[in-house]
Parts: C-alpha cells; structure tokens; sequence
C-alpha cells in the first residue's frame, strides 16, 4: 500500500479528494494547519498531523519518517482581493511554502507530486487559454502561483519526480450527498448569493458592471469541486505511466458571466433579486475561459456536473444545510 500525503488535505477541496481517495488502495496521510477548517471535518481514520507548511523542521521529519510516495499539495492562500491588502502573507504560504515542500519532496525520494495552481497565472488579455498562453498575472495571487509553477518545474525538471500542475478556474458546488462543501469563504459568487437567498436579502453587490462584456459583468469559467477532486484521482492514476511531466487546465471550457448566474439564482429558486453595481475590484480579469481539450485526452474526462443549473443547485442546497448546522 502506497503512503499518499495531501498537503491542505482537511480544506474544501482536499476533503472532497480524501473522500474519493479512501475508495482506494492508499494510505492517506494529511496535513494542514486547520486556519480554514476543523479537524473533526476529517474522517477519524485519517492520519492526520496539524503542520504549517512553513515550518520546515515538522515537514522533514514526516516526509522522513512515512516515506511517501506521492504529494498532492493543495494548501495556498488564495483570495485574489486579499493577496492585494497582504502581499506578504500570500507570498509566505504560497511561495516560501511551496518550496519547503519542494526540498522535502526531492530529500525523501517523492516519486509523484501533484500541484494545485490556478487561472490566475495566465495574463488578462486571451480570452481562451490554453496550457501554454501567456503567463502575466493582474493579481499578486496569481503572481505567488506563478511563482510557484516555475519553482516545481526548476527544481523537479532535473530529478525523477514526475509532476501534474493542474491549473483550477473557479471552483463551486459542494459533493453528491452535500455532506462536504465550502466553509467560510463568503467572497465566492456562488456563495455569497446563495447566502443572501437564503437569508431573505434581496440586495446583491456585483463589482464592475462596466467591462467590455455582452452585459457589462466579468465572466468565469467554473468547475464543480467533484468533478476537480475526480480529476485528481484520474490524475494519480495516470501519473505512474507518463514519461514526461504535464500542465493541466481544469474547467469546464464554457465562460458564464456574474449577472448571468445572479439571474440563474433568481430563477431557480424564485426570488427576486436587486442587483448594485460597485467599483471592480484590484486583480479581477475582465474575462477567462479554458481550453479543456488537453485534459480531455488525458484522462479521459466525463463531467459530472457541466451545467450551470446544477452547480448553482448544489452551492445553494450545501449553503442551506450549513444554516442548519452552524
């Protein structure tokens, strides 16, 4: 049985990948300094190690210790309006970080590592990206992702680690039971307008309505987090065969603008919704859609959730079960 550490493994997404994980022949160890979540939201089976990825000393001595075969690193920070008040803080965790991770992996013989970065890093000016777009990110988050990237495949280029970076859009969505989904994180769209519904508010912020967009709102490119986490146990499959390492774009490959969802909300669930128009926000992109054509043929994808009603109906149905239990 092979030992697989998920680093961030207790977050939104790294419980929706334990979860699909512990269907499979592995032994699964997490870390994560629990700033975001709680422990207790972890199956108790779990070995779980309450670590800050900045401490480097803790990190060797489990790397040393367990022996893992494979890292899926997920912990980041990574609010985009945030890393603008606290470029210092992203750049810590996300940066600083990621390379102690790095040195472990290659002193301790990690023969696969899987990273989590994000859309951020391409530049705001191509509307469809692919793998390899142009790289020039508005936002000091995307810079620290970035940065990042660049730190896994100067350091793992030159070793027999084999690496997937997959690049995630905007995830939403919680799992297929609800029992797993997003805590806390009130900034996402999704969530924000899903909180309000279901708090009887009728007043949502949308922030730019002046973008050079059919309706004036930036547009996303989504991915339910089921699918995301799907993805990485496709990836872990796949992994052990390839020969050359690989950047992967992790999306759906359809664009849906703010007010499109907003009015989506409002007709699915029958509530009228008075929209404001604030100033944009510092590091938002006009517009960005992927090209998922790559990780099509890589995994062999077949999404389970490429429909905005069902993503919009599983944010919203995981939102009204958090009322009732927080």
């Amino acid at each position: 049985m092979k030992n697989i550490l998920i680093i961030g493994g207790a977050g939104y997404i790294g419980r929706q990948i334990v979860n699909l994980l512990n269907k499979k022949k592995y032994k699964i160890f997490v870390i994560d300094n629990l700033s975001t979540t709680k422990k207790n939201y972890l199956n108790k089976k779990i070995n779980f190690f309450k670590v800050s990825i900045l401490n480097k000393n803790k990190l060797k001595k489990l790397f040393k210790k367990y022996h893992f075969n494979t890292v899926i690193h997920l912990a980041a920070k990574c609010v985009v309006s945030e890393s603008e008040k606290y470029p210092q803080k992203y750049y810590a965790t996300n940066v600083i970080g990621t390379k102690n991770i790095i040195e472990c992996s290659k002193k301790y013989r990690v023969q696969n590592f899987i990273f989590s970065s994000s859309c951020s890093v391409f530049s705001n000016k191509t509307k469809i990206v692919k793998e390899n777009s142009s790289k020039n990110p508005i936002s000091y988050y995307g810079k620290t992702k970035l940065i990042a990237e660049k730190l896994i495949k100067k350091k793992f280029n030159k070793s027999n680690i084999k690496y997937i970076i997959l690049r995630y859009f905007n995830v939403v969505g919680a799992d297929k039971k609800n029992k797993i989904g997003e805590i806390g994180n009130k900034d996402r769209l999704f969530n924000n307008i899903s909180k309000k519904i279901i708090g009887n508010e009728k007043n949502i912020n949308i922030y730019g309505g002046d973008y050079k967009t059919n309706d004036g709102t930036c547009i996303r490119d989504y991915i339910h987090v089921y699918d995301l986490a799907n993805i990485h146990i496709k990836c872990l499959e796949k992994i052990k065969k390839i020969k050359k390492s690989i950047d992967l774009n992790c999306s759906y490959g359809k664009g849906y603008s703010v007010l499109e969802i907003a009015k989506t909300f409002q007709k699915l669930f029958n509530k009228k919704i008075k929209i404001s128009f604030r100033k944009r926000r510092i590091g938002d992109m006009k517009e960005i859609v992927a090209s998922n054509k790559k990780l099509n043929k890589f995994i062999n994808w077949t999404p389970k959730f490429n429909n905005l009603n069902k993503m919009v109906t599983s944010t919203f149905t995981w939102n009204r079960y958090l009322e009732k239990i927080l």
